[in-house]
């Protein structure tokens, strides 16, 4: 299998990885310009673009991109190891590091009128999206054709029926406190870059109650935001729907929310 083969196998199994290229290489180096390594979470690597020092100080970086989702160009002197070089072979080298990621992913959970809105923008917004229902005859084709994958059953347990990764935004659309409280205590462990629930701040204080008292911490609940959105005094779905996503777009972006005035 090819190392972009493999790229292909991770992306579309929702895994996380880097591919460390190296750009540049002058003078005497263990490999060329082109070379490549593929560098997975755990630190283990496919592929080589050097060893030693040098290759693992790139695979440290290659953990960080994984981390922080930012590409990178290192460079390498193999001179002197007297002052830190990792190496001595006499050459220079520039590595670039990219992190592949998992494709960004809406889940909205809940398939009631504003659902279904959240569902046709995230989708026309260019996420992955996911929509899920206890209600078997919500989830189907007919009610949100903009979805790409459909997930009938209870939401505690949809971290079985769905890989959700950092690149997962939950949007729960739900219709009462009852399926929050049931549903949530399964999320809050996932490593979910987004978890919201839409309805007044009265609903969110209730249904945190009722967490508390079934022994979540409090600390937990804080990864919730609710009422979830951007106010934008929205009344219909589709107005919702765009408060909603605006904010999943501002934290991914990391946009401070203020107006673009001129001036």
């Amino acid at each position: 299998m090819s190392i972009y083969q493999r790229i292909a196998e991770i992306e579309n199994n929702g895994g996380s990885a880097a591919l460390c290229t190296i750009t540049q290489a002058t003078g005497s180096t263990p490999r060329n310009a082109g070379s490549k390594m593929l560098v997975f979470p755990d630190g283990s690597i496919e592929g080589t673009i050097g060893g030693g020092e040098m290759e693992s100080l790139a695979i440290q970086e290659a953990r960080s991109a994984m981390q922080d989702g930012k590409t990178r160009l290192v460079e390498y002197s193999l001179t002197d190891p007297q002052r830190g070089d990792p190496g001595v072979c006499g050459g220079q080298m520039e590595v670039y590091v990219e992190p592949i990621t998992p494709h960004p992913t809406v889940i909205v959970v809940g398939a009631g009128h504003v659902g279904q809105a959240v569902v046709h923008l995230a989708k026309w917004l260019g996420f992955r999206v996911v929509i899920s229902d206890d209600r078997e005859e919500f989830v189907t084709g007919e009610m949100t054709p903009d979805a790409d994958e459909h997930i009938a059953g209870i939401l505690a347990d949809l971290p079985e029926a769905h890989k959700i990764t950092s690149q997962s935004y939950i949007i729960m659309t739900t219709r009462n406190v009852k399926v929050d409280v049931e549903g949530l205590p399964a999320l809050l462990d996932t490593p979910a870059a987004y978890i919201g629930v839409i309805g007044s701040k009265r609903r969110w204080e209730t249904a945190q109650k009722m967490l508390v008292e079934k022994g979540i911490s409090k600390d937990k609940l804080e990864r919730v935001v609710s009422p979830m959105g951007l106010e934008l005094n929205a009344e219909t779905p589709e107005e919702i729907a765009v408060s909603i996503m605006a904010e999943v777009l501002m934290l991914r972006g990391e946009g401070d929310g203020h107006r673009m005035a001129g001036g």
